[in-house]
């Protein structure tokens, strides 16, 4: 458990070092990812980037695992 928690948490960091530039690929401003703007507020949740992502890593996954 200790380890996953550890593997989790650098897995977290590493994106938010590489979101800036995960941004300037694309990530996260796909066409239906969820965008509200009102006067004083911003909701954003990425819908579409979430299942790329959630692929990417499924493929990645059973491309490791078979190996």
């Amino acid at each position: 458990m200790q380890k996953l928690l550890i593997t989790l948490g650098l897995g977290i960091a590493a994106i938010g070092v590489l979101y800036p530039y995960l941004r300037k690929l694309g990530l996260g401003q796909l066409p239906g990812d969820i965008i509200l703007k009102g006067e004083n507020s911003t909701f954003y949740f990425p819908i579409v980037s979430c299942i790329a992502i959630s692929l990417l890593v499924s493929v990645l996954f059973n491309l490791f695992r078979s190996s």
